[in-house]
């Protein structure tokens, strides 16, 4: 079954029995060993996903909070067929050390998602790896030429690639010619998602090895609004906005146009309306994305006050063409003809008859539910035919770079020009100092090599 037959069938609802039939044929009929690094919230939920569709052994788990790695191991032994208990570690090193694992998801806050990446590929693992890949561009380079030295194939979370009711709108209205030509497209987020108050530093609890959870950004006291969950707030161990919720948007666009890399990137915004709070990304920013070979503009906006000017579409992606506008979110989409036409709407597809635990699972966002098992598939075919997932490293890292531009441009207030050939800003070398951050002794920062 190919991979577009298999995203309609699932559109339709497609049988647990027939999905299972599928992962099984797309591992050979082996039961791949699975480890997780990061079993907090969505690491979870992208393992849960990865056990309902495929007949593999979760063997490892590690995380440096002893709390959340015990719960995790309990839940993993509850939902596997084996009911097996994984091996737990508190140091990724360690868990890699073995060399006895076939894939590793890594679910860890962004500032930790590259030398566990480049370690497992190292380790002959294949990697399902959250994004955005990096927190800075060299990562993001070093990543990408690791996973093509070592032949390994690396599966990228931004599963908006793997959306059955995305798919759906790229083929059955961009594809199909209905917008026509395409100038502008508008992605953005009304979301308010920085961490609001202002709580007491404190000493980390017993159970928080906080110093491994720093690892290689700078050390600030620990903070309940860093750990658990909300460590997003902050640019030591993330890129904010843009790069959490900016990314999924940016992604689908460049995914549905099949474009490529922007030409210029610039940006402005910063902390206009909530100063009070200790998180220290933007609450307000704006980017434009111009792609001259595509003669096209991607442009970005969040702003965590006030309301969204659709109510429908408080976090998603408009494509203005000549002929039409289609609105897309992770729930629906719209597509409106110019001249009063007949309108097209089409919502998410839920699976929760054919996956039922997914009724009752702690946080997991029912609609992201069947995009997260698709992305699986997609992963375990690639890795079946050693070829390229839909969601590739080089995809993720195209993606996270243009969003880290984004923010560089913000704080230099100038537009910046990139060569992608080069990996490089033209003509600007304090914006090239930035493209590396720093690392905390003793760790250090990967570098890429020629493949």
């Amino acid at each position: 079954m190919d991979r577009r037959k298999f995203l309609q069938a699932g559109a339709a609802g497609l049988a647990l029995s027939s999905a299972r039939g599928y992962a099984a044929e797309s591992l050979d009929g082996k039961a791949k060993r699975v480890g997780l690094i990061g079993p907090g919230w969505y690491g979870k939920c992208d393992l849960f996903r990865l056990i309902q569709v495929a007949p593999v052994e979760v063997v490892s788990l590690c995380d440096v909070d002893k709390r959340m790695l015990a719960e995790a191991a309990e839940m993993v032994a509850d939902r596997q067929a084996s009911k097996k208990k994984p091996r737990t570690y508190g140091d990724y090193r360690e868990m890699l050390k073995e060399k006895d694992l076939d894939i590793v998801l890594i679910a860890t806050p962004d500032h930790w998602h590259a030398l566990p990446m480049i370690a497992a590929v190292e380790a002959g693992a294949d990697v399902y790896v959250q994004k955005p890949i990096s927190v800075d561009v060299v990562e993001g380079q070093a990543m990408l030429s690791a996973a093509r030295k070592h032949g390994r194939v690396v599966q990228v979370g931004v599963q908006r690639r793997s959306t059955p009711h995305v798919i759906e709108a790229r083929d059955e209205i961009i594809r199909a010619g209905k917008l026509g030509k395409i100038g502008l497209v508008e992605i953005y987020c009304y979301y308010h998602m920085r961490a609001r108050g202002n709580p007491p530093d404190a000493d980390p609890p017993d159970y928080l090895d906080w110093e491994m959870w720093t690892g290689p950004a700078p050390m600030r006291p620990y903070n309940e609004l860093a750990h658990p969950g909300r460590w997003r707030a902050f640019t030591e161990y993330s890129n904010g906005i843009v790069g959490d919720m900016c990314i999924h948007m940016f992604d689908t666009a460049r995914f549905m146009l099949d474009v490529g890399w922007p030409n210029r990137v610039g940006s402005s915004g910063g902390i206009f309306v909530d100063p009070g709070s200790k998180a220290n990304i933007s609450d307000t920013q704006t980017a434009t994305f111009d792609f001259d070979d595509d003669d096209l503009t991607i442009v970005w906006q969040h702003r965590t006050w006030g309301d969204s000017p659709d109510p429908d579409y408080p976090w998603g992606v408009t494509f203005y063409g000549e002929k039409g506008t289609l609105k897309l979110s992770v729930f629906r989409w719209d597509f409106q003809p110019h001249g009063g036409g007949q309108p097209i709407h089409r919502d998410v597809t839920y699976e929760l008859e054919q996956y039922p635990e997914d009724k009752t699972e702690k946080r997991l966002e029912k609609h992201c539910a069947p995009a997260i098992r698709y992305h699986m598939l997609d992963f375990l075919e690639a890795i079946r035919t050693r070829g390229k997932p839909v969601a590739d490293i080089e995809q993720g890292y195209i993606s996270t770079a243009s969003c880290i531009l984004a923010n560089l441009a913000c704080d230099l207030g100038r537009t910046l020009t990139w060569n992608p050939k080069q990996g490089r800003v033209v003509g600007d070398d304090e914006a090239n100092r930035l493209l590396r951050r720093p690392y905390r002794a003793p760790w250090v920062h990967p570098e890429p090599e020629d493949v």
